[in-house]
């Protein structure tokens, strides 16, 4: 999943993603709505506040279409005191962005870089980030749960195979009962990520919104897990997710319990809410993308947003 998504040459952030929305291969909530960019600058307004700190980053941003939205949306004050600071690793993406916001943003390709730059304090979001990160794929056996790995054959489609037993990555979806066959996946290079950055944050705030759940709720009826492709808009799931390596977005639901638990070190959780709850005020509900993105039964229950606060040193 790395080499497919990240690969310096051929992985699709790299190399073959040219823009998100409509003419891409799947969109996200900023590009159908304006209400995330006003829930996420009114958010950013109190953080930045509460901090005493000017600078605002923004991780994996796209396009750069929620980052300049949110600028737009902070009081006229706050917006020429804020300094934006933007995390991106892919070329194509940071030209767009640069296009989009010119000499508005920073760049870095990465957060221990920004925060260096920020001296450590500042005011950190994310939108669909975490389920860009490669995963580990686990299946639940009468050995106990086995680690799925993949065989790539010259000439051949893709082969899955089930590893040996062995110890696994801290992850509360193994805490939680599963019935045989069930497959989970668990976002462990996200968990290494943290830890290379969250260390050096000294100040602020960190929300962080994405599709998944709490452990205990993730794979209700859902025995295959979360694994997908999307390509062109169209979904694809099971073997046809190895069919075109580097042409398509990889991508699977997030498990908020962990996310809470692998950054406690350094940061403690304000709030976990539907995201439909977090844009309630600045939604306009006449509008039909704002109403579908604060369905309960829809998008407004399917993401969730997770607001975190620096934690005192100890």
């Amino acid at each position: 999943m790395a080499r497919a998504l990240y690969d310096p040459h051929a992985g699709y952030y790299a190399s073959r993603i040219a823009g998100i929305g409509r003419r891409g291969d799947f969109t996200t909530a900023p590009m159908l709505s304006a209400a995330p960019a006003r829930a996420i600058a009114a958010w950013a307004a109190r953080a930045l506040r509460e901090a005493a700190c000017r600078d605002l980053i923004e991780i994996g941003p796209g396009e750069g279409t929620l980052a300049a939205a949110v600028l737009s949306q902070l009081p006229w004050r706050l917006r020429w005191q804020t300094r934006l600071h933007l995390v991106e690793t892919s070329p194509l993406l940071t030209a767009l962005q640069q296009k989009r916001l010119g000499r508005r943003a920073r760049w870095h390709r990465t957060m221990p870089d920004a925060l260096a730059a920020c001296g450590g304090r500042a005011v950190v979001f994310s939108n669909e980030l975490a389920d860009a990160f490669p995963v580990r794929r686990f299946q639940l056996t009468a050995a106990g749960w086995r680690e799925l790995a993949v065989v790539i054959a010259a000439g051949q489609r893709a082969h899955e195979c089930l590893l040996p037993p062995a110890p696994l990555p801290p992850s509360s979806s193994f805490d939680h009962p599963h019935p045989s066959g069930q497959w989970i996946e668990v976002h462990d290079s996200y968990r290494a990520w943290l830890a290379t950055w969250l260390p050096a944050w000294q100040a602020g705030r960190l929300l962080t919104i994405d599709y998944g759940a709490s452990a205990a709720a993730l794979y209700h009826r859902r025995p295959h897990g979360t694994l997908r492709a999307y390509r062109f808009q169209q979904r694809l799931e099971g073997p046809a997710i190895y069919d075109h390596p580097g042409q398509q977005d990889l991508t699977a639901d997030v498990n908020f319990t962990d996310l809470t638990a692998w950054s406690a070190p350094w940061a403690t959780t304000a709030s976990l809410l539907p995201l439909g709850e977090f844009l309630h005020s600045c939604a306009d509900r006449a509008n039909p993308a704002d109403h579908a993105l604060c369905d309960p039964h829809g998008a407004g229950g399917a993401f969730l947003v997770l607001d975190q606060q620096r934690a005192a040193a100890p």
